[in-house]
C-alpha cells in the first residue's frame, strides 16, 4: 500500500507500507504463544517524509499562469473570454511549434505587453498542464514561465516605464535582455548570439505596424527570419483593459495619469479627452485610461514631433492643444432604465433618449443605456458595474410602493448597505399621499443607510435621492423629466458640471458606404477628437453621416476634408434636429 500526502507545496509524506503472513520458522516475540508459533508476521513499513519550509522559487517569482485563467474562466464578461480563448490558442501552438529555448517575448512595458505577458504565463502554464497531464504528471499550478525578454531601453523612454518593466521581469523571474541601440540592428545581434525562431509580439490592428500581420507571420524583407507571433492581434483597447482589470494586474503607473498610448517622452502626452475639468484650479488632472470611452481615441494623446521644443510652446496631439484640456474634457454617465414592459415590448421607452440629450447638451458623454428588469439582483448588477467607471449613474423607473419598484433596494444592494427608515423622506411622503400604506411602516420611506442624500428643490413635490453618484428620477413623462432635470442643474454640490457642449455637422450624400468607406476610415484617424458616426434612415434613401465634436473649427474642418475627397455635390448638409 502506498500512500502520498501533499500539503500546498510546503510539505510532503510519502508513506509505503508492506504487511505479509507467511509460514516461517522464525519467531517475532519472546513470549512463548502456540498461534504466534504457528504463524509468522513479517512486518516492513518505510517511512520517508520531506519537509521543505521555504517557499520555492517560482512561489516568490510570482507562480504560475493559473490565476489569470481561473480569473478569466470565473469573470462574466463572454466577449474577454473568448478574446481570451483565441489567444491561449496561439500561445499554446507556439509552444507546440518551438521549444522553450527558441522563443522569446518583446516586452516594453506598455498595457499591450502586460496582457501578453500574463497571456504568456497562463498559456505556457495550461501548456505544460496539458504535456504533463499525457505523461501521467501532475501540475501543481506555481509552474513559472522563464521565457526570454527582450527589452529596447530607450534614453527617450518614460522612467515610469522603465522601472516598471524591470520590477516586472524581477518579480515574474524573467530574464529580460536589455538592448540599448535600434530595434533592427539590436535585433540581429540578438538572434546572432542566440538563435531564437520565434518572438511573441503585442500587436493589435490598428497600430502602426500591423498592417498585413496575421497570428503568426515571418519577419519581412530586409529583416532577421523569426516567426512574430501575435496573439492579441484581434484584441481593441477595451479588451486589454477589460483583461487587465478582471485579472487585477499590475500596469504602469502612467495610465492612471490619463496616458492612454505611451511612446517617447517627446511625443506623449496624457489624453486630453480624459481631463477633469475644474475651474477652481489651474492644475491639470486625468482620469485613468481605462475611461476613456471610444478606444478609437487611443492615440489621441500621440502627439505630432516638433523639431523645436520650447517651455512656453504646448505640445499639439493630432491637432489638438493641451491648453484647451478644459474646453475637450467631458464627464460621462449611464443611463439605467427599469422595467419588464420594455423588455416584453409591450411599451417603448422615450425618456431614456430625452435624458441622453439633456446630458449631450452640457457636454456630457452617456457611456451606456441598459434596460433591465423589475428584479433587485438586476438593477444592482447594473449599479455594480457603472458606478465605479463613470462620474453619474441615473436610474428611471422603478420606484414606488410595488412589488416591481426595486430600484432604491437595487441600489443598497450594489453599495452593500441595509435599508433603513428616512423620517424626512417619510414625512414628505405623509404630505403627498397621507397614511395611505400597508403595514405599520411605509415601505417607500425605506432608503439606503449612510449614503442617501435628498436633493430638495421647490419645484420638486418629494425630493430625489441620490446615493453617491447615483440619481433615482421619479419622471413618468417628458414633462416631469424636463422639471427634475431643470431642478438638477440649479442644485449645488452634485457634480452636475457644465461643461463645454457638444457640436455637430450632419452630411447626407447618395454615395453608397463602400464608396466611402475609405476615406471615412482616414478621417477617423485624422480627428480623433471628432466622433464620426454614419446612419439611414432607409435602404434606399439618403446616407448621413454626422460629426460630432466640442471644437467646431475641427467639426467642420473634419467635415470639409470629406466633401472635398469626392466631387461637388456629393454631400448636401442635413438636419438631424
Amino acid at each position: 500500500m502506498l500512500l502520498y500526502i501533499s500539503c500546498g507545496g510546503s510539505l510532503s509524506l510519502s508513506l509505503s507500507l508492506s504487511l505479509s503472513f507467511s509460514p516461517s520458522p522464525f519467531l517475532l516475540f519472546s513470549e512463548p504463544e502456540p498461534k504466534r508459533a504457528r504463524r509468522s508476521l513479517s512486518l516492513s513499513l518505510s517511512l520517508s517524509l520531506s519537509l521543505s519550509l521555504a517557499s520555492s522559487p517560482i512561489e516568490r517569482k510570482g507562480g504560475g499562469g493559473m490565476e489569470i485563467d481561473r480569473a478569466i474562466r470565473e469573470s462574466t464578461d463572454r466577449r474577454l473570454q473568448t478574446k481570451y480563448n483565441n489567444a491561449i490558442y496561439v500561445i499554446q501552438r507556439a509552444f507546440a511549434l518551438y521549444k522553450l529555448e527558441e522563443v522569446a517575448l518583446s516586452f516594453n512595458g506598455g498595457k499591450d505587453s502586460t496582457v501578453l505577458l500574463h497571456l504568456i504565463r497562463a498559456g505556457y502554464y495550461l501548456h505544460m498542464d496539458k504535456t504533463d497531464f499525457c505523461n501521467g504528471i501532475q501540475q501543481d499550478g506555481l509552474l513559472n514561465c522563464p521565457i526570454r525578454t527582450i527589452y529596447f531601453e530607450s534614453p527617450c523612454a518614460f522612467p515610469e516605464i522603465n522601472s516598471f518593466t524591470y520590477e516586472t521581469a524581477s518579480h515574474y523571474g524573467l530574464p529580460l535582455e536589455i538592448i540599448r541601440s535600434d530595434f533592427k540592428s539590436g535585433l540581429e545581434g540578438l538572434l546572432k548570439e542566440k538563435p531564437t525562431k520565434a518572438i511573441f509580439l503585442g500587436t493589435r490592428i490598428g497600430d502602426p505596424n500591423a498592417v498585413g500581420q496575421e497570428q503568426f507571420s515571418p519577419s519581412s524583407n530586409g529583416w532577421p527570419p523569426f516567426m512574430r507571433v501575435n496573439p492579441i492581434l484581434d484584441w481593441s483597447y477595451r479588451d486589454v483593459w477589460s483583461f487587465i482589470l478582471t485579472c487585477k494586474v499590475k500596469y504602469c503607473s502612467l495610465y492612471d495619469q490619463g496616458y492612454t498610448s505611451i511612446g517617447s517622452i517627446y511625443d506623449t502626452v496624457p489624453n486630453t479627452l480624459l481631463c477633469i475639468a475644474d475651474s477652481s484650479s489651474m492644475e491639470e488632472n486625468f482620469k485613468p485610461a481605462y475611461m476613456l470611452l471610444d478606444g478609437r481615441l487611443e492615440r489621441a494623446g500621440r502627439a505630432k514631433k516638433n523639431s523645436v521644443k520650447s517651455e512656453n510652446n504646448s505640445v499639439p496631439s493630432n491637432g489638438l492643444n493641451i491648453v484647451d484640456a478644459h474646453q475637450s474634457a467631458s464627464y460621462r454617465a449611464s443611463i439605467i432604465i427599469v422595467g419588464d414592459e420594455y423588455l416584453f415590448g409591450t411599451f417603448e421607452d422615450k425618456l431614456g433618449t430625452a435624458l441622453c440629450k439633456k446630458l449631450h447638451d452640457i457636454g456630457w458623454q452617456v457611456s451606456h443605456i441598459a434596460v433591465v428588469q423589475n428584479e433587485i439582483d438586476s438593477v444592482a448588477d447594473e449599479v455594480e458595474r457603472w458606478k465605479s467607471t463613470d462620474d453619474m449613474v441615473f436610474l428611471l423607473g422603478g420606484l414606488g410602493p410595488l412589488h416591481s419598484d426595486v430600484s432604491v433596494a437595487g441600489v443598497g444592494k450594489a453599495f452593500g448597505v441595509r435599508l433603513a427608515p428616512d423620517e424626512e423622506f417619510e414625512e414628505y411622503l405623509r404630505q403627498l399621499i397621507g397614511n395611505n400604506y400597508t403595514g405599520d411602516r411605509n415601505e417607500m420611506a425605506l432608503l439606503p443607510e449612510g449614503i442617501t442624500e435628498l436633493l430638495h428643490h421647490k419645484m420638486l413635490p418629494v425630493p430625489l435621492i441620490k446615493c453617491k453618484n447615483v440619481i433615482i428620477l421619479a419622471a413618468t413623462n417628458h414633462e416631469e423629466l424636463d422639471t427634475q432635470w431643470d431642478c438638477l442643474l440649479e442644485l449645488p454640490n452634485i457634480n452636475l458640471v457644465r461643461t463645454a457642449p457638444f457640436k455637430s455637422k450632419h452630411l447626407s450624400t447618395m454615395l453608397s458606404e463602400v464608396e466611402t468607406a475609405q476615406v471615412l476610415s482616414k478621417l477617423s484617424v485624422d480627428f480623433p477628437d471628432i466622433y464620426i458616426g454614419c446612419h439611414r434612415k432607409s435602404r434606399l434613401g439618403p446616407f448621413i453621416i454626422s460629426f460630432v465634436g466640442k471644437d467646431k473649427t475641427r467639426v467642420e474642418s473634419a467635415a470639409a476634408k470629406l466633401s472635398q475627397s469626392f466631387s461637388e455635390g456629393a454631400f448636401s448638409e442635413a438636419d438631424c434636429g
